[in-house]
């Protein structure tokens, strides 16, 4: 008989509605009936593609004898983190405070029937094992505790409760205004040089996630040593700039080529759990994918690597053909696991490809992507290059053109036939924090490549959010399933649409993004910011209120939402000549010095943020016909400028435009020829006219 989150919207909570245990949505009615009965809540946090959670779920929570004890004793409450990231940083928080730093899904939390935390983990076996203790005797354990010693329980909750507030409501008056220069972006950058594996790419040891954020931030130092004056008579054998780039493109390298990226279909999974990035964690993740477009993007304006370039068009094709919801929206999440064995819909043996490809293409296919009988992942094998396609053409002697497409027309032949596989699990939520990052590459990626079908998705994507994902009352809302929208949006969902936001105003020139973009952020400022020690709260003030109200500054799979609603300001800014968005972007990042200077690593996009912050201001003011938009933006996106403003002469007069007077005041078509201004801090150059003297500017 199926439970409560048989009535939910969200995938993960379906996977549990057959379960014995009597499980609760977060809700009035389960948080009601701890309360009543005087009972410890039992809070597991989860998602959909998390294999551990699967695993928990088989062992325990499909036992009848813990499922009875849990429904005796305990108020056990289910809760997607996906769809609900309060909470799941909240008690995500608390629970590594109990653990020593130690953290992970599945979240196991004990909470007290106010909803207190006093004791927690993560993934348990049914029973002792492994030098584990086992979930059943944790259970008793806890229990033992909540009846017998309250006191204990009270007080260590207490504590928790009060470590989880202490840092969130300190007043801007307790700190000195930081001082950010480049001092401070180059000390960062030493920092990732440190930890980087020049053998393999990747920041650490295993296991290696991709760390995008911490890359940009490298493209960006890169950017800076190219702009400064160079010192011919004092040649340093370890230049910076060539340091920084060749970390960026070594990383990028090693997982386009290893087993961590779908060969057939394109896509990144999670991480690797080897150093090599051979052995993924399989399931795929839709921000993973729009954040590493982006900075495939971005490292392919700076190098022209085709690999680069193959590996975007490859990905984005992934998400428009499996992941993309027939009115627009982006899916969330394809699972680790197929016919309940992680990896099983990806991995092959010789005899399989042989059978598929015939025998000559076959055998080659083996060779060149590292299929073995031996295999190389519980005796089968993830597709993986040990080299460019175009290394091997030239040890083989053939042509690297019709090598490629040879190579090309097998993995079709496989994608055919994995295709009538057993695929995994989806998760088909849409997140608006999510769409988000994928909207940014898709948009920029359709004018860098000159592929219109990429800007056309990111456009449909956008428009699927305000149409379907905004009350007029609640603002966005975060998530959307089975043609419902529910949840107020949080920080990450405003801050990463508002940069989506603006970088569709930049690629497609149509005001209404812009506009949209300057509506939600009066809104974050409105429900969001903390006026008194600045910053912004991951929750609205309109929200439901929790044992704690949550600011975040580190980094995680994802970049932070304060970091993101800086930059957004900051991008802002150059539009609407409002210096208090600049100012309260600064007061962001200042609340995140500290981070920064313990722990670069887990803030590289505020510190890219900060790059935006102390760099030179370059305006780009298009007046052009709207036919001419899309090969002058598609000139000027060939160019690495992480800091360039993008803006259009407006259609409309100009009292009714959005933009700055300052940036488009005197601007104008000359004679009747496109006509592009390049301006840094408002101050213009002599206007480059017709599509030949532009050409030559920016090529």
């Amino acid at each position: 008989m199926p439970n409560r989150l048989a009535n939910e919207s969200s995938p993960y909570l379906l996977q549990h509605a057959q379960n014995p245990v009597d499980w609760f949505p977060w809700s009035e009615e389960a948080l009601n009936k701890a309360k009543a009965e005087d009972k410890p809540i039992f809070l597991s946090v989860g998602y959909s593609a998390c294999h551990w959670c699967h695993v928990m779920e088989h062992e325990s929570f499909e036992n009848a004898a813990i499922a009875a004890f849990l429904n005796e004793h305990f108020v056990s409450i289910k809760v997607d983190r996906e769809e609900r990231p309060d909470l799941d940083q909240i008690y995500m928080q608390a629970v590594m405070s109990l653990q020593r730093g130690q953290g992970g899904w599945p979240l196991s939390a004990f909470l007290t029937p106010d909803c207190h935390v006093f004791f927690g983990g993560t993934y348990w076996p049914p029973s002792d094992s492994r030098g584990m203790p086992g979930f059943d005797r944790v259970l008793r354990s806890v229990l033992d505790a909540f009846q017998n010693r309250r006191d204990q329980v009270t007080e260590q909750s207490a504590k928790v409760t009060e470590y989880l507030n202490s840092s969130q409501h300190e007043s801007s008056a307790d700190r000195d205004h930081r001082l950010f220069d480049e001092a401070l972006l180059f000390e960062a950058g030493e920092s990732l040089e440190r930890i980087f594996d020049f053998t393999d790419g990747g920041f650490g040891s295993a296991p290696k996630f991709p760390h995008t954020m911490d890359l940009q931030l490298l493209m960006r130092l890169d950017r800076r040593e190219s702009l400064q004056p160079k010192n011919e008579s004092a040649a340093d054998p370890s230049d910076k700039r060539s340091r920084w780039l060749a970390m960026v493109c070594l990383n990028l390298q090693k997982m386009a080529l290893g087993g961590i990226y779908d060969h057939l279909a394109g896509g990144f999974a999670r991480y690797s759990v080897d150093a090599k990035w051979l052995v993924p964690h399989f399931e795929k993740m839709i921000y993973d994918n729009g954040l590493l477009m982006d900075t495939f993007l971005d490292a392919f304006t700076i190098t022209g690597d085709s690999l680069f370039e193959q590996t975007v068009r490859e990905t984005f094709d992934y998400q428009l053909k499996y992941m993309t919801d027939d009115d627009g929206g982006f899916h969330s999440t394809e699972d680790a696991d197929s016919e309940g064995v992680e990896g099983k819909f990806y991995v092959w043996t010789p005899a399989e490809i042989v059978e598929i490809l015939g025998d000559e293409d076959g055998k080659l296919f083996c060779e060149v992507y590292d299929v073995t009988e031996n295999g190389n992942f519980e005796g089968e094998n993830i597709l993986n290059l040990q080299q460019r396609l175009e290394a091997t053409a030239k040890q083989k002697e053939i042509d690297a053109t019709e090598f490629c497409d040879r190579m090309k027309r097998c993995r079709g032949k496989l994608l055919e036939v994995r295709d009538k596989r057993i695929r995994p699990g989806k998760d088909d939520k849409i997140l608006v924090s999510w769409n988000s990052l994928m909207i940014n590459a898709m948009a920029r990626g359709g004018r860098i490549l000159s592929e219109p079908k990429y800007l056309d998705a990111a456009i449909n994507a956008a428009n699927f959010l305000l149409e379907k994902m905004v009350d007029d009352q609640a603002g966005l809302l975060h998530t959307f399933r089975n043609g419902k929208a529910k949840l107020a949006a949080y920080l990450d969902d405003y801050s990463y649409f508002i940069n989506a936001l603006i970088t569709l105003y930049e690629t497609d020139g149509s005001e209404i993004w812009l506009e949209k973009a300057i509506e939600y952020s009066a809104l974050v400022i409105e429900n969001f910011h903390d006026e008194e020690a600045g910053a912004f709260f991951f929750t609205s003030e309109n929200a439901e209120k929790l044992i704690a109200r949550h600011k975040e500054f580190q980094d995680s799979s994802v970049p932070s939402g304060n970091s993101m609603m800086a930059m957004a300001l900051l991008r802002l800014a150059q539009f609407s000549d409002d210096s208090k968005l600049i100012e309260i972007a600064r007061e962001t990042a200042n609340q995140a010095y500290d981070l920064i200077l313990r722990a670069p690593s887990a803030a590289g996009q505020m510190l890219c943020s900060i790059d935006r912050l102390i760099a030179n201001q370059r305006q780009i003011v298009i007046a052009a016909d709207k036919s001419d938009r899309t090969t002058l933006l598609e000139l000027i996106y060939k160019k690495y400028e992480p800091n360039q403003t993008i803006c259009f002469l407006p259609d409309s007069e100009p009292s009714t435009t959005v933009l700055a007077n300052s940036l488009i005041a005197h601007k104008s078509m000359i004679d009747q020829k496109p006509t592009v201004y390049v301006c840094e801090n408002f101050a213009c150059e002599a206007p480059l006219v017709g599509m030949e003297q532009i050409k030559l500017a920016f090529e």
